[in-house]
């Protein structure tokens, strides 16, 4: 039985809202009579309430109607799609997606194949962005890739497991040998 309500009532309130859903008198018995009802009685009206009352917050919370409340978050959904976002913002969200992916442990976040991902996602994102002019951008870029060589390096010489995994995740290249 669901009896629980929303708003709190003090007796006199809850009198007067349970007198409300009383069923018109009956015949045979006076207008100015008291009617006696039965606890199962009680127990209809008291459910009755409680679904006016979830009626009632459905169709309204404080000023603001359910029907608004959804027209609003569809349009916020919209404002924050893929599309509407700025590239760094994009970068950040799909860096959250590789650490998740190839995080070893709930609190590892900076293993070396987490590093080697994170640094192909922001290699990838930075030379689809990147302008031929820009030579600070371009240095940065040639920094990254090499920092990526060095742990790739460490990773094959230490976890091999890793390693390998990194490689055929990432679509990278076995080279080791290359002298640069």
């Amino acid at each position: 039985m669901k009896t629980d309500f929303v708003k709190m009532y003090s007796y006199g309130e809850l009198g007067e809202k349970l007198r409300k859903l009383r069923p018109s008198v009956e015949e045979g018995k006076k207008e100015g009579e008291t009617l006696w009802f039965s606890l199962s009685e009680l127990n209809q009206r008291l459910m009755k309430l409680r679904e006016m009352e979830e009626k009632d917050t459905e169709s309204r919370i404080g000023r603001i109607s359910f029907k608004d409340l959804r027209e609003s978050l569809n349009w916020m959904s919209r404002y924050f799609h893929p599309d509407n976002m700025s590239s760094a913002e994009k970068l950040k969200i799909e860096l959250a997606k590789v650490r998740d992916e190839f995080k070893m442990s709930d609190s590892d976040c900076g293993s070396g194949r987490i590093q080697v991902a994170q640094l192909t996602t922001k290699i990838k994102h930075l030379s689809s962005v990147l302008h031929k002019r820009d030579k600070h951008s371009i240095k940065g870029l040639q920094a990254m890739v090499q920092w990526r060589k060095r742990i790739l390096k460490y990773l094959r010489r230490t976890d091999w497991d890793s390693y390998c995994l990194v490689l055929s995740k990432l679509g990278l290249r076995d080279n080791p040998n290359y002298k640069h």
